[in-house]
């Protein structure tokens, strides 16, 4: 496994510094986490930050993760401190939007009883990079106001928007945090688009995967790639499918540059399954 992770740019700190300075300002907290890695895509920085505000937990890309795991981490996540709730999203088909905002609009009512002055409720939404953010306010606003992208970083700085019902969002950049503890977290987060590819290199990245799924999910890689079988070796594993996909150079050499770049996409497509990588102990 891959041991150090260096990646920490500028503008994460610039990230973190907006983020304590407008949190004053907001009533509730929407924290999107993923839900193939519901504990490596949880900032810890995020919780030392906005410790005391109301929050929401939304497991995005529940389509692309184990549903019975998921079910798991939602029960397990609602028993953190502040957690007003937790629940799964698709933000590609909007399914679920319509109870998030049903809780925002039971966050609305208890703020009015609380307090004399009525106003919108106003929501700050945080999370790491390429979680999904953009799309879950899109999905709120209903209209494309936040630009999506299947890269890290796509949201340069923060933007106020109204919802329909008159409600005041938030976005902020995605942020991430100086130090992995532990390098499963970088790899995950790297896996799932977070962290960039070339940050790691996309043929390690690749490697590190298939290694991950022979192991974790022999089966859907197995059917997903055609092979006769799985290997105990992740480079054979990785030779084999470069084969079945023809992505031999000259020479007879492995391209393994591209075979490692069709399984990210792969696995973060979908196309391989229904995959979660961390599971409630």
């Amino acid at each position: 496994m891959i041991d150090n992770i260096n990646w920490y740019p500028g503008h994460m700190k610039k990230t973190r510094e907006l983020i304590q300075e407008n949190l004053k300002a907001v009533d509730l907290v929407i924290e999107i986490v993923d839900s193939r890695i519901p504990v490596s895509s949880r900032n810890p920085i995020i919780d030392e930050i906005v410790s005391g505000k109301p929050r929401i937990i939304v497991l995005g890309k529940a389509d692309l993760a184990d549903e019975e795991e998921t079910s798991r981490w939602a029960e397990s996540l609602s028993k953190g401190e502040g957690i007003r709730r937790v629940m799964a999203l698709n933000l590609q088909s909007g399914e679920n939007i319509k109870k998030l905002l049903k809780a925002l609009e039971t966050e609305q009512r208890k703020r009015n009883e609380e307090r004399s002055v009525k106003r919108p409720l106003r929501i700050m939404i945080v999370g790491v990079p390429n979680v999904g953010k953009s799309s879950l306010i899109n999905r709120l606003t209903g209209r494309r106001s936040a630009q999506t992208g299947d890269k890290p970083g796509v949201t340069k700085g923060k933007q106020w928007l109204t919802l329909p019902n008159g409600m005041q969002l938030l976005d902020t950049p995605g942020i991430l945090w100086p130090k992995f503890e532990d390098p499963k977290v970088g790899l995950d987060l790297a896996f799932c688009g977070s962290i960039k590819d070339d940050i790691i290199g996309v043929q390690d990245l690749g490697f590190e995967l298939i290694r991950v799924l022979g192991s974790e999910y022999p089966d859907k890689l197995q059917e997903r790639y055609k092979l006769d079988e799985i290997s105990d070796d992740a480079l054979e594993n990785m030779d084999n499918i470069a084969r079945k996909r023809g992505f031999i150079m000259s020479g007879g050499r492995i391209d393994y540059e591209r075979t490692a770049r069709i399984v990210l996409d792969e696995f973060r497509g979908g196309k391989i399954g229904r995959i979660t990588l961390e599971y409630v102990k």
